[in-house]
């Protein structure tokens, strides 16, 4: 029984399934206590509760604003309710059996699970359209660090659908073309757009796929194309319909945003002129012009009626691009991170990478060539911002599952060896193991659920609290909160750091301005600063200091953590 027998889609998804329950049920064994108390990985996860329980509680579907962000008006957050609709049907669904916090709790665990079994599933299908072992490479897959920390349970962010509809797009740009890959590339298309823009070279790499093989000719390449334009151009005029939130005027390209609306529409022309053409004339040299003039024009026409798509977060203002986002790690390139670290991360995409450069030369086959297009995409991805590992490791597995089916034909040894090198833990062990081991004093965890609990229980309020700080605090208690890890929060965040590394007497200043309540930070908070952060003449390394200034006063006990300050004369009434 090959790859390609129906009986084998069925078998590796029963293995996808079991891998994704057996693993998640291990990962939610280990996480249990912080899972029970909502305190989930990381704060985007946490934002994403908190926009499923607004939305919930009644807020607008199209209202995508954190109204306890930043100033007054809220923040328009460029996140889209795409991702909501999985966690938020489960406790909907879940509610009324467990109760809210019970069903909660099993939706932010069941959540990543789903999607992980859903993209082994489709890695294995992507074996399979090479002619490749689907089971092996979904049990490759499955080890895959460091996508699969984007599978941990509570990881109800997006950076997880969007790793499944990638998958997806990839699956539909190989083996013989039909109608149905094509609609299925375009609407996977249209919905990672809307939620968010992470992926877009990725997505531009299957467009440029099926482009290539209407060039060439291949079977079903005209089939697919069409359904490819069609679906994608009719799916986005449905997104704008659906899917346009509050801040669909905002001038920016950072999220489903009408500019990048605008930008997907003309650049859907392409393909949409190759498909018109292709019915025309089956002259390669025609198609070529076709391809060459409308893809040229319908890019010219997106960078000029869209130019802040050329760069998304352009905007973020440049002392918070220095202080905040360049500390941000997805963000940050392999290229500046310590040695160690790049193993761990990248080191399974590279082999993965080497791997498919051999399958690719020994087949010489349309389906190889893609296959390695996208794994180039991915690691010159991470080669800019780290985020692009994520992908590298999963696009790595079925280049890596035929250099294992190889290495069984030549004995035991070569078999264990190739195993190991497909195991992205193993690399994850070698980047730890290879990390310095220097000495840290402990530090209380701030973002703890005890620490969270103990914000929770003061009146509400504004708080002033570091970037991170503020993420983890904001969907645990029911406070305002002046900063958080979000680059559309310019003001809020910039205000939060001018008031943090100030002198006391200006940093009253500021805080009264804004209306702040509370002051929250950490025993190491801002420290990653340095001399900034540690300087006892600001107010930050005044309050590590112990030196509380008058216009402060205690509202946290003597030695827990976060250190939490009320200000003198505010009402705590928001």
């Amino acid at each position: 029984m090959g790859p390609g027998h129906p009986r084998s889609a069925v078998r590796d998804s029963i293995v996808a399934v079991a891998l994704a329950l057996l693993l998640g049920f291990a990962w939610i064994v280990r996480d249990h206590v912080p899972l029970a108390a909502l305190r989930l990985p990381d704060t985007d996860d946490g934002m994403r509760l908190q926009q499923v329980r607004d939305w919930l509680g009644g807020q607008r579907f199209a209202d995508l604003a954190q109204h306890r962000l930043g100033g007054a008006q809220g923040l328009e957050m460029h996140w889209s309710r795409v991702a909501d609709l999985l966690p938020a049907g489960l406790i909907l669904l879940l509610s009324p059996m467990l109760g809210a916090h019970a069903a909660t709790v099993a939706a932010v665990a069941a959540v990543p699970v789903l999607w992980f079994a859903a993209a082994l599933a489709l890695v294995a299908a992507v074996a399979r359209r090479l002619e490749i072992s689907g089971t092996a490479t979904a049990v490759v897959a499955a080890l895959a660090f460091p996508a699969t920390t984007l599978f941990f349970p509570g990881r109800i962010d997006h950076h997880n659908l969007q790793m499944v509809l990638v998958l997806a797009l990839l699956w539909a740009t190989l083996g013989p073309g039909s109608l149905r890959d094509g609609a299925v590339a375009g609407l996977v298309t249209t919905l990672s757009l809307v939620i968010g823009m992470e992926t877009a070279p990725l997505l531009a790499a299957g467009g440029i796929a099926i482009a290539w093989r209407w060039w060439r000719g291949d079977a079903g390449a005209q089939a697919r194309i069409t359904g490819y334009a069609t679906t994608l151009l009719l799916s986005l005029a449905a997104a704008r319909a659906l899917f346009a939130t509050s801040g669909w005027a905002y001038p920016a390209c950072d999220g489903f945003t009408a500019i990048l609306w605008r930008a997907a529409m003309l650049g859907a022309l392409a393909p949409a002129a190759m498909a018109a053409a292709g019915f025309v004339s089956t002259d390669r040299n025609r198609r070529l012009g076709v391809l060459l003039i409308a893809g040229c024009l319908a890019v010219g026409e997106a960078a000029f009626a869209a130019p802040a798509c050329l760069r998304p977060y352009g905007a973020v203002d440049p002392v918070l691009a220095r202080l905040w986002l360049a500390q941000v790690a997805e963000a940050q390139s392999i290229l500046s991170a310590p040695g160690w670290h790049s193993i761990a991360y990248l080191g399974i995409g590279l082999v993965g990478l080497l791997a498919g450069f051999r399958v690719a030369g020994q087949r010489r086959s349309a389906d190889a060539a893609i296959l390695i297009g996208f794994q180039l995409v991915a690691v010159l991805i991470a080669l800019i911002q780290l985020r692009g590992a994520y992908a590298a490791a999963l696009l790595a597995a079925p280049a890596l599952a035929a250099l294992i089916a190889a290495a069984r034909r030549h004995g035991a040894l070569p078999l264990a060896g190739a195993w190991v090198a497909s195991a992205g833990m193993v690399y994850a062990f070698l980047g730890d193991a290879l990390a310095p081991k220097a000495r840290a004093a402990p530090t209380a965890d701030c973002a703890a659920p005890d620490a969270l609990a103990r914000v929770a229980a003061l009146p509400p309020g504004l708080v002033a609290a570091p970037i991170d700080l503020s993420g983890f605090l904001l969907p645990a208690t029911r406070h305002r909160f002046l900063a958080g890890p979000y680059h559309r929060n310019t003001q809020g965040n910039r205000a939060m750091l001018d008031l943090f590394l100030s002198p006391p007497a200006q940093a009253e200043a500021t805080a009264r301005r804004w209306g702040v309540d509370y002051v929250a930070l950490c025993p190491d908070g801002l420290g990653e600063l340095g001399a900034a952060g540690n300087d006892t003449s600001r107010l930050a390394g005044a309050l590590r200091a112990g030196q509380v200034p008058g216009w402060l006063a205690q509202a946290s006990r003597p030695g827990e953590a976060p250190m939490v300050y009320r200000l003198v004369g505010r009402g705590t009434t928001h």
